[in-house]
C-alpha cells in the first residue's frame, strides 16, 4: 500500500492524493488552488506521470477538490471516474464556470495556458462520470486486472455532511481498508445534516485538518451562533447599514440563505432584500431540486422561492446601491480579486456605516484573511492592482464552518482507532496540532504528515 500527497504544499490548496492498494492505482480528488494560477494552481501530477491510474474518486464538488478533473482525465484517459449523483450535477456547473473564469484570467493576468480545458471537453468528461448512490459497494477492479485480482477492490461513499453531495470514501482491497474523509462535518448545519461515517475497524485513515488550529469556543452552539448573527444583522440594519457576507457559492450560500429565511419567518428580522451571484443561484437551484431526494434539514424549503434573492453579476455589482437593510451574500468566500464579494467590499470598506460579516474559513493569505487580520482601523489591499484602503466599516466574525471541529475529528479517529492516520487538507499549524494531539491520544497509531510529492509506504 502506497500514498502520495499531490497537493503542492502542506496547505488547503489543489487537493489530490494518489493511493496504491492491492495492485490498484487510484487518485482521490483532483482540485485546483483557489488563489493561484497556471501550473502552481494544479496538483503535482508529474509525480504520477506514466502510472496506469485505474480510477479517480471525487469526494465533493468544491473547486479545490474537483477543479482539474477534465485535465487529469485527459492525462489518464483510461481511468474511470466515480462520484455521488449530486456531486456530478454540481460539478458540471462548477467546471463550466471555471472555464469562464480561466478564459477571463488569460487576459487579466496573462496566463497563456488558460483555459486548461474547454466547455466541450467538460461536457465530454461529464458523460464518462459514474454517478454512485451512497452506501453501495462498487467494484472498480476492471477488465485490465488479472483474473485473481478482479473484484478484489471495492469502494463505497458515506454521507460527509459538508455540502450537497459530499462523501467520505471507504476503499477495500485484499482484506485491507482505507477511509478518506474528504471534507467532513460531524455537526448539523442549517440545511446539511451531520456526517454518517463508517465505524468499522480501519487500517488507514486519511483525514482532513482544516480547523486543527481553532479550538471550539466554550459554550458554542449553532443555535446560539445563529441568534448572535440575527442580532448583529438587526443592529447593522438599525444604524442604516448594508451587510456584505462573503460566502462560497456552493454550500455556504445555501446555508446562509436558509438562516436568513428562518430569521424572517420567525420574525427575528423584518423583510429585507437579499442579493446573491449568478453561480450561487445555479447551485441553489440544484439544492432546491434535490431537497426531497437528499438527506437534509428543512426538506420542504425551496430557497429560491422562499428566500427570494435578487441576482447580481459582474456588471450590476459595481452599480448596486449600498442602501440600508440589504444583505449581500456574495462569493467568493475568500474575496479573491474580481469576484463579486471583492468588488463590493472595495466599495464599502471605507464607509463606517456598513458591515462585513465573515461566516466561514478563509486562507490567511487571501484578501478575506488579510482583511480580518487588519481589522477596523487597519489598512489592506483587497486587490494587488489597486492601492491599499483604510478599513472603516464594521467587521464581525461568526462560526458557521462547514468543516468538522478539531475535537470532532479527534473523537472520530479515536472511535475507529486505525493502524495509521495520514493528515491532509490543512495549513501547517492546523496539521501540527492534529498530529501532536493524535500521537498523545492514540499511542499505538502511526500518525503521518505526508511530504508533498514524496511517495510513502503504508
Amino acid at each position: 500500500m502506497k500514498f502520495l500527497n499531490l497537493t503542492r504544499r502542506t496547505e488547503i490548496g489543489a487537493n489530490s492524493y494518489y493511493l496504491e492498494i492491492g495492485g490498484h492505482r487510484l487518485v482521490l480528488d483532483c482540485g485546483m488552488h483557489p488563489k493561484n494560477t497556471g501550473e502552481d494552481a494544479l496538483p503535482y501530477l508529474k509525480a504520477i506521470a506514466g502510472r496506469d491510474i485505474e480510477a479517480i474518486l471525487i469526494s465533493h464538488a468544491h473547486q479545490d477538490h474537483i477543479g482539474t478533473l477534465p485535465l487529469i482525465m485527459r492525462r489518464f484517459p483510461s481511468a474511470r471516474v466515480f462520484m455521488t449523483e449530486a456531486t456530478a450535477e454540481v460539478g458540471s456547473v462548477l467546471l463550466h464556470n471555471s472555464v469562464n473564469v480561466m478564459t477571463r484570467q488569460r487576459e487579466e493576468v496573462g496566463e497563456a495556458s488558460y483555459p486548461l480545458f474547454t466547455h466541450r471537453e467538460t461536457d465530454r468528461a461529464s458523460e464518462r462520470w459514474r454517478r454512485c448512490p451512497l452506501r453501495q459497494r462498487i467494484s472498480i477492479a476492471g477488465e485490465r486486472a488479472p483474473q485473481r485480482e478482479r473484484e478484489a477492490l471495492a469502494f463505497e461513499f458515506f454521507e460527509a455532511g459538508h455540502v450537497l453531495g459530499s462523501a467520505g470514501i471507504l476503499v477495500r482491497a485484499e482484506g485491507k481498508t482505507v477511509f478518506y474523509t474528504g471534507d467532513v462535518n460531524f455537526d448539523d448545519q442549517t440545511i446539511m445534516q451531520a456526517a454518517v461515517f463508517t465505524e468499522e475497524k480501519i487500517d488507514v485513515l486519511i483525514m482532513e485538518c482544516t480547523r486543527g488550529d481553532h479550538a471550539k469556543p466554550g459554550g458554542w452552539t449553532r443555535a446560539g451562533e445563529e441568534r448572535r448573527f440575527a442580532e448583529a444583522l438587526e443592529s447593522a440594519f438599525e444604524r442604516g447599514a448594508c451587510v456584505l457576507i462573503p460566502v462560497f457559492a456552493l454550500g455556504k450560500t445555501q446555508e446562509i440563505l436558509a438562516m436568513l429565511y428562518k430569521f424572517r419567518r420567525h420574525r427575528l428580522l423584518p423583510e429585507f432584500p437579499i442579493y446573491i451571484g449568478g453561480l450561487s443561484s445555479k447551485f441553489t437551484d440544484i439544492y432546491d431540486r434535490r431537497a426531497h431526494t437528499t438527506r437534509r434539514q428543512l426538506p420542504r424549503l425551496q430557497l429560491m422561492r422562499e428566500a427570494a434573492p435578487f441576482i447580481l453579476n459582474d456588471e450590476t455589482v459595481r452599480d448596486a446601491l449600498l442602501r440600508a437593510r440589504r444583505a449581500y451574500v456574495l462569493s467568493s468566500g475568500m474575496m479573491i480579486p474580481n469576484t463579486l464579494s471583492n468588488v463590493l467590499a472595495r466599495r464599502l470598506i471605507e464607509n463606517p456605516q456598513h458591515s462585513i460579516f465573515f461566516v466561514g474559513y478563509a486562507n490567511p493569505e487571501s484578501p478575506a484573511g488579510l482583511l480580518r487580520e487588519a481589522g477596523k482601523g487597519g489598512e489592506v489591499a483587497l486587490d494587488p492592482d489597486k492601492p491599499p484602503q483604510r478599513v472603516r466599516c464594521n467587521i464581525e466574525q461568526f462560526q458557521f464552518s462547514a468543516h468538522a471541529t478539531r475535537e470532532g475529528l479527534i473523537e472520530y479517529a479515536s472511535k475507529i482507532s486505525p493502524h495509521k492516520i495520514v493528515l491532509v487538507h490543512g495549513d501547517p499549524p492546523a496539521v501540527e496540532w492534529m498530529r501532536a494531539t493524535l500521537v498523545a491520544e492514540l499511542p499505538n497509531t502511526d500518525v503521518i504528515v505526508p511530504t508533498p510529492g514524496e511517495e510513502i509506504g503504508l
